[in-house]
């Protein structure tokens, strides 16, 4: 683990036609991101997953890591979930391995849901056993995952521009024709979707499954969507850029790190702490920000 001093200095230099200079510029005003904590020696870190459970009667959180590893769209075995203290360093480097391009994290009632290329693995947090394997029907590349207040399970297909449910351990399509599917979560039954340049949601009541745009308009195609929790959103984009989306739709750069060719992949998010954290893909790092509203 490392701070992020010596990245941080290297944006103040004066070299104006940088476009990390412009990002730094760009977030000078609220909302903003204060660098905290850099971890690396992580293996192609796709997906971060903050996550806060009791152990012996105290109040235990940690970061879920989801480690390609190996290439993002074969079943070569290699990948796995490392565990991350909340103060970037390693609390388990080899806590589940033996999976294929694993990617989006979501919890539900003690079991971790992983997007495991074509199948959804259910894991048993508490002993780290692999409880279910289950295929999604003509999957080709799941990327995230998500769980509503019910515990039915969503899960977007990249590739195929495809959301599909998972509910009693059978997975079927939810909806389809969702171009570049790829991040999502649940808020107060509404399903919000980042996908291609936009933040689309569907109301889960809604047997019409409606879907409607709420903001659009990112640089690169959006990757990983956290609820804030004052009904704005936070959006990455895989290239190197992080958004903030006011729930009006109005959209504010906070991150450019594409000059640095640091991917930031799918963000993990405290909302008590206002702590972002980002997985960084090919620089093989967790990163880790402050996010500052007033």
């Amino acid at each position: 683990m490392k701070t992020l001093l010596p990245f941080l200095l290297s944006l103040t230099l004066p070299m104006l036609t940088s476009p990390l200079v412009v990002a730094a510029e760009t977030v000078a005003t609220k909302p903003a991101l204060e660098a905290l904590w850099q971890t690396d020696g992580l293996r192609v870190p796709e997906s971060v997953l903050w996550y806060q459970q009791q152990n012996n009667g105290k109040t235990d959180s940690l970061l879920f890591v989801s480690e390609i590893d190996g290439k993002g769209n074969e079943a070569d075995g290699v990948g796995g979930i490392a565990l991350l203290n909340t103060d970037g360093s390693i609390r388990d480097k080899d806590w589940l391995r033996g999976l294929n391009a694993p990617k989006g994290l979501a919890v539900y009632q003690g079991k971790l849901y992983i997007a495991d290329l074509t199948e959804v693995v259910v894991v048993d947090i508490a002993s780290a056993k692999i409880l279910n394997k289950i295929k999604a029907p003509e999957a080709v590349f799941l990327n995230d995952v998500t769980v509503d207040p019910k515990g039915v399970v969503y899960i977007s297909d990249t590739r195929l521009n495809r959301v599909y449910k998972l509910e009693q351990d059978k997975i079927s399509v939810f909806l389809d024709n969702v171009e570049a599917a790829n991040g999502l979560t649940v808020v107060a039954e509404q399903l919000y979707i980042a996908a291609a340049d936009k933040l689309l949601k569907v109301d889960l009541a809604d047997n019409n499954k409606t879907v409607t745009q709420l903001a659009s308009g990112f640089a690169e195609r959006a990757d990983g969507v956290e609820a804030v929790g004052n009904g704005d959103f936070i959006v990455s984009c895989w290239a190197g850029l992080v958004y903030y989306v006011h729930a009006d739709g109005r959209i504010k750069e906070l991150l450019d790190t594409r000059a640095a060719k640091l991917n930031t992949a799918d963000i993990g998010w405290d909302a008590a702490t206002k702590t972002l954290y980002v997985p960084t893909f090919f620089g093989n790092s967790v990163q880790a920000y402050k996010l500052d509203l007033q």
